[in-house]
């Protein structure tokens, strides 16, 4: 199982204008290695549910597959 800090760098890669709203998400889930993990008061499964709400507009195979394991991770 990859860390959530592993996504969030292919996300930045393969998603070039990231959402306004999905970056301070994305940023935070940089910084850690679970859901289970804390950023601050939030913790991981809120910042990345967060995230998924934010990333609609991402779209395409890639995005597809990630959203599905951060949706496997919220589980």
């Amino acid at each position: 199982m990859r860390t959530l800090s592993e996504i969030a760098v292919e996300i930045r890669r393969d998603w070039k204008k990231v959402n306004f709203g999905a970056v301070p998400y994305l940023d935070a889930m940089e910084c850690l290695q679970s859901v289970h993990d804390n950023y601050g008061f939030d913790n991981g499964k809120s910042i990345v549910a967060y995230f998924l709400s934010n990333a609609t507009t991402w779209r395409g195979e890639k995005a597809k597959a990630i959203k599905s394991e951060l949706n496997k991770l919220l589980k």
